[in-house]
C-alpha cells in the first residue's frame, strides 16, 4: 500500500486510473455510435445487445471516476495554493481548452450532427454562420452554439465547482475519520440526491456529481480510506457484480417509468453499482497500479489532449462511414483503431511540440527538447 502520509509522494494510482478512464471514454464514445441511445451521428444499424451492455456498465462509473480522482487533486492542490491561486489555475489550464472546444472543435461535430440528422443540407463553410443561432440544449434540437463544448462539459462543471467549493474546502478542514461508517452513509447520501433534478450529464445529475467531487476531497484522499477499503473490498465486489447484473439486465428489459416506485428502486441499484464499482477501481488501482514507468509519465501528460480531442474524430470517422452498408463488427473493427492512430498521431507529431497548442490543449507549456527516443520526451504531471 502506499504511504498516503507522505506528501511528497505522487500517487501514481491516481494518474493510472486517469489515463485508463480516459480510455474508457474513447471506447465509450466509440459505443455510442453503435449503440441505441441518442448520440450526434449513429450507425445505419444499431446493436442492442453487446454494445448496449458495454455501454451501459461503462456509463454507469466513467464521468463519477473522473470526478473522485479531481476531488483528490483538489485535495492536494489546495495544500499548495491559496484559493485565488488554485482558482486562476483552474480557469486557464481548464477555462482555455473548454474555449478552444466550443469555437474550434464543437462547431464541425454540430454540422456532423445537423447533416445526419437530416436538420443542414449544404456544406461546412455555409453552416459556419448559423453555428451561432440558438444555444445548443440537446442532440437533435434546434440551437447550435453549444457553450459547453458538447463532451467538455466536464470541464465547464469542474470550474463552475471550483468557485464555491474551494472557499469551503480551505474553510473546512480534512480529517483522517474515514470509518466503516462512510461505506455505508456516503452511498446513502449520493441515493438521496436523486430527489433533487438539475442538469443531466453523462449519464447523472450535476448534484450527484458535486457530492462525488466533495467525497474526493474530504474521503477518497483520506490518508485511512484504503486501508478501510481493504478490509471491505470483497463485499463490494460481490455487491458490484450483482447490481451490475440486475441493472444491465433490468434495462435490457425493461426500463421502469420515471416517478414509479420501480425506478426508485432502480436509481437504488444504480446507484449502488456506481459507488461499489467507485471502490472496486481504487482498491485495484492502489494495489496493482501503485508505480511509474515511462508509458505512465508520456500516457498522463497526453490524457487532456486525449480527452478533447476523441470525440471529434471519432464523430469524423463514424460521419464517414455511417451509411455505408458495412457490418457493425467490420465498422467497429475500423472505427476503434483509426480513431485512436488518429488522435494519438495529433498528439504525439502536433500538440506536444508547439507551446502554443500546448497551451490550447490544458497542457503546460515548458521547454520543448524534441529527441528521437519517446521515453525522454518532457513530463510535467498534472494537477
Amino acid at each position: 500500500m502506499i504511504n498516503h502520509n507522505d506528501s511528497n509522494q505522487r500517487q501514481y494510482d491516481l494518474d493510472w486510473i486517469r489515463v485508463l478512464a480516459t480510455f474508457g471514454v474513447f471506447l465509450y464514445h466509440c459505443s455510442m455510435f453503435f449503440n441505441p441511445f441518442p448520440w450526434h451521428v449513429k450507425n445505419n444499424v444499431l446493436n442492442k445487445s453487446s454494445i448496449l451492455v458495454f455501454s451501459l456498465f461503462v456509463g454507469s462509473w466513467i464521468m463519477p471516476v473522473f470526478f473522485a480522482v479531481s476531488g483528490i487533486n483538489v485535495s492536494n492542490s489546495l495544500k499548495k495554493r491559496k484559493v485565488l491561486h488554485f482558482l486562476k489555475e483552474r480557469i486557464i489550464r481548464l477555462g482555455v481548452p473548454l474555449m478552444f472546444g466550443v469555437f474550434i472543435l464543437t462547431p464541425p461535430q454540430v454540422f456532423m450532427e445537423r447533416v445526419a440528422h437530416n436538420q443542414f443540407n449544404g456544406s461546412f463553410l455555409k453552416f459556419i454562420p448559423h453555428y451561432f443561432d440558438g444555444v445548443y440544449l440537446e442532440i437533435g434540437g434546434t440551437g447550435n452554439f453549444a457553450f459547453f463544448g458538447l463532451h467538455l462539459w466536464y470541464l465547464l462543471v469542474l470550474i463552475l465547482f471550483s468557485f464555491p467549493t474551494s472557499p469551503i474546502f480551505k474553510t473546512i478542514p480534512q480529517r483522517n475519520n474515514f470509518g466503516m461508517i462512510h461505506l455505508v452513509l456516503l452511498p446513502f447520501i449520493l441515493f438521496t440526491s436523486g430527489l433533487i433534478k438539475t442538469i443531466g450529464l453523462g449519464g447523472w445529475d450535476l448534484v450527484f456529481y458535486l457530492i462525488i467531487l466533495i467525497y474526493g476531497y474530504y474521503f477518497f484522499s483520506s490518508s485511512n480510506f484504503k486501508y478501510t477499503l481493504k478490509s471491505t473490498i470483497k463485499f463490494h465486489v460481490i455487491l458490484a457484480i450483482i447490481t451490475s447484473i440486475i441493472y444491465v439486465v433490468w434495462y435490457l428489459y425493461e426500463i421502469p417509468q420515471p416517478g414509479s416506485a420501480q425506478d426508485i428502486i432502480f436509481y437504488a441499484v444504480r446507484t449502488t453499482n456506481c459507488w461499489c464499482l467507485l471502490l472496486c477501481i481504487f482498491y485495484l488501482a492502489d494495489k496493482y497500479l501503485s508505480f511509474s514507468n515511462g508509458f505512465l509519465k508520456y500516457a498522463s501528460e497526453a490524457s487532456m489532449p486525449f480527452y478533447i480531442l476523441h470525440q471529434p474524430i471519432i464523430l469524423f470517422i463514424g460521419f464517414l462511414i455511417r451509411n455505408l452498408s458495412w457490418s457493425i463488427p467490420i465498422k467497429l473493427i475500423l472505427l476503434v483503431p483509426i480513431s485512436f492512430i488518429l488522435v494519438a498521431l495529433c498528439y504525439h507529431f502536433v500538440i506536444r511540440r508547439f507551446k502554443v497548442l500546448r497551451f490550447l490543449f490544458g497542457m503546460k507549456v515548458i521547454k520543448i527538447e524534441l529527441k528521437k527516443e519517446t521515453e525522454q520526451t518532457s513530463y510535467a504531471p498534472n494537477k
